[in-house]
Order: structure tokens, then C-alpha cells, then sequence
């Protein structure tokens, strides 16, 4: 095995000296009413948390425990073969205290693009989706025979460089890059064809390991069990370092602790909703190669994303139980786990 290799097993093998059976965390309701949350992100140094209130098709902040909207506007699509969700703004990322980017989910696959803008103060009006847009990159067209790229799920950012998980050429399963200088954007282009290299479909979660690796949670088939993957990539190259079976059903996203360095994933689990929930991966010890140990924290009812405050504690988006009814109450929400993970 080699060096890099190596540091890998050995950073996610960390975990594995917990006891084996992790106590269930408490889980805290921050807000509800939300409908279908999907991306999540803390504000550096004001420590707001940002949702996207995808079917609701607009952004928020929560301050003191309050809904506040901060940018609106955005179009809905519908996600899914049954049962559909509504989608809107989906990945969420800051790159700088005022500088937030918006991954499209709206629009149809080829005309989606990420969106960045700067955000108004706690309490101003909010922004006007496209409008207001500082700068936008995209979209990912049809081309050469290569269908367009939607649903831009998951974002995951570097000094140099946003990295995107997208949903349409399902051939090729393509995380997408934007190289970043200083303040200004190039491409959105893409960049890694996941399921050529894993031979799973759908890259959803995504995020950034200490030693800069691409590490991405591979959704895999909604009507198909434990098939979702992680794997790790090289930033530079974009070929695959270590690709890991998990025996979760639907990864939706994927974050290190800043505490503990360990490493969790939200779990969908589309085809069986009472498995779903938020999961300690740690290194199975007799197959460190190959597969990893889950560890289950929580159960969630189809968790969306998630994300780490500096101090620790764990913000989760959830969609909630599917209501036929679109009058009925949406009951989506963010949710926390306080620091200790």
C-alpha cells in the first residue's frame, strides 16, 4: 500500500478505537416548517447557519432561533421516479464571511449554474436570486455526445478551487470544478467522471480532507440497498486514490469533524426510510481497503446535508415525512447535535 494510500486508512481507522457501539446522540430541533432542506452551511465568524429551503426556493439564515429569509426567488424542479421532491437552491458553501455560493436545482440539466453572491447583513432585505447574483459559472450544456449536467447538489471548496457533485450524464457521474483566484471565478467544467472510476452512479455528498483529497459520497440507485460508496480523488489529477463500500443505502453528505477529525455521512436511505440517519465512518480493521464500519449516531428521517460548526457542533438538513397533500404542513427541518462528535 502506498504512502498516500496509507495516511487515508490510517486518518478514517482513527475512529475505530471508539467502542463499536456509539450511545445514540441527542438530536435538537433548530427550526422547523422548512420544505425539502437540502444544503447547509455556517457562516464563518458570525456562526449563522444557512439553509436552502429548496422546494420553498430561497435561502435562509437562522438567528436566535428564527427564519430569516436572505435570498429568494429561485425556480423549482422536481427530483426523483416516485416518490418526487420539489427542489430549488440546493449545495451551499462560503468561501469568505460575506461570500456564499448556491448550487442551482431548479432549472432543467444543462442550465443550471452556481451562484455567488454577497450576503446582506442579519436583518436587511433579502436578495433577489438572480439579480442580486455577483457572479455566476455554468452551466454544464450537452456536448459531444455528453447530455447536460443538473442538480448541483453538493459543494465543497479550497483556496483554489470549488468542486461540485452533479446529477444528469449518469454514464459518467461528474463532479465539476470552478478554479478559484483570489476573488474571482473561471469555468465550471468537468472534472471527475465518478462512476467510471467506481462503477457506481449518482456523486452527491462531498467535502475536503485535511490532506486536500476530493472525498465523495456516491449516492448509488435509489431502488438498490447498500450500495453507496466513498471514495477518495486527488484534487490534482482527479483520479481515484481509495474507493470504500460503506453498506449505507443513499449518501447524501459527508463531513469531518473539526474536534475529533473523524468522519460522518448523512444517510437518505430511499428505499427504507426507517434506516436512515447520520453515521460514524470508521476503518474496518480486517479490510481497511476495501470497506469501512458504520457507526450509526442518529436516526433521521431522509437527512439532506450537513454540516460542522467551528466548535463542533453538527447542523443537519432533513426533509421529513412525505406529505401527498402539498397543502399540508411542511415539516422539513434543521436539526444540531451538540459539539462531541
Amino acid at each position: 500500500m502506498n504512502r498516500t494510500l496509507t495516511s487515508i486508512c490510517f486518518a478514517v481507522a482513527a475512529g475505530w478505537c471508539l467502542a463499536a457501539f456509539a450511545q445514540e446522540a441527542k438530536v435538537e430541533t433548530v427550526v422547523g416548517g422548512l420544505s425539502n432542506p437540502c444544503g447547509v452551511a455556517v457562516q464563518p465568524e458570525t456562526g449563522h447557519v444557512f439553509v436552502a429551503d429548496s422546494a420553498a426556493g430561497r435561502v435562509v439564515r437562522v438567528v436566535d432561533g428564527k427564519l430569516e429569509e436572505v435570498i429568494t426567488g429561485f425556480p423549482k424542479d422536481v427530483f426523483g421516479k416516485g416518490p418526487f421532491y420539489d427542489i430549488g437552491p440546493l449545495g451551499l458553501v462560503f468561501l469568505d464571511k460575506n461570500t456564499l455560493v448556491v448550487g442551482d436545482g431548479g432549472f432543467k440539466d444543462g442550465e443550471e449554474y452556481i451562484r455567488v453572491y454577497t450576503v446582506p447583513d442579519a436583518g436587511k432585505p433579502a436578495l433577489d436570486f438572480d439579480k442580486d447574483a455577483k457572479s455566476k459559472s455554468g452551466p454544464l450544456a450537452a456536448a459531444e455526445g455528453v447530455v447536460g449536467e443538473g442538480n448541483l447538489y453538493g459543494l465543497a471548496a479550497t483556496k483554489t478551487a470549488i468542486y461540485v457533485t452533479c446529477n444528469g450524464d449518469d454514464t459518467k457521474g461528474w463532479v465539476a470544478k470552478v478554479d478559484v483566484t483570489g476573488s474571482k471565478l473561471g469555468n465550471l467544467e468537468r472534472f471527475i467522471p465518478t462512476k467510471e472510476q467506481v462503477e457506481v452512479d449518482g456523486p452527491v455528498g462531498i467535502t475536503i480532507s485535511e490532506r486536500g483529497e476530493i472525498v465523495v459520497g456516491q449516492f448509488g440507485e435509489n431502488n438498490k440497498p447498500h450500495d453507496s460508496l466513498l471514495t477518495f480523488y486527488s484534487a490534482k489529477t482527479g483520479m481515484k486514490i481509495l474507493n470504500l463500500q460503506t453498506n449505507l443505502y443513499d449518501i447524501t453528505g459527508v463531513a469531518y469533524s473539526p474536534k475529533t477529525k473523524l468522519l460522518y455521512a448523512t444517510d437518505f436511505a430511499w428505499m427504507a426510510e426507517t434506516e436512515g440517519g447520520l453515521f460514524r465512518l470508521d476503518s474496518d480493521p480486517q479490510n481497511a481497503a476495501t470497506s469501512l464500519k458504520t457507526v450509526k449516531i442518529a436516526a433521521l428521517d431522509k437527512p439532506t446535508a450537513m454540516a460542522f460548526a467551528p466548535d463542533g457542533t453538527l447542523y443537519i438538513t432533513i426533509v421529513g415525512p412525505k406529505k401527498v397533500d402539498e397543502n399540508a404542513p411542511k415539516e422539513g427541518k434543521l436539526v444540531k447535535i451538540a459539539p462531541g462528535l
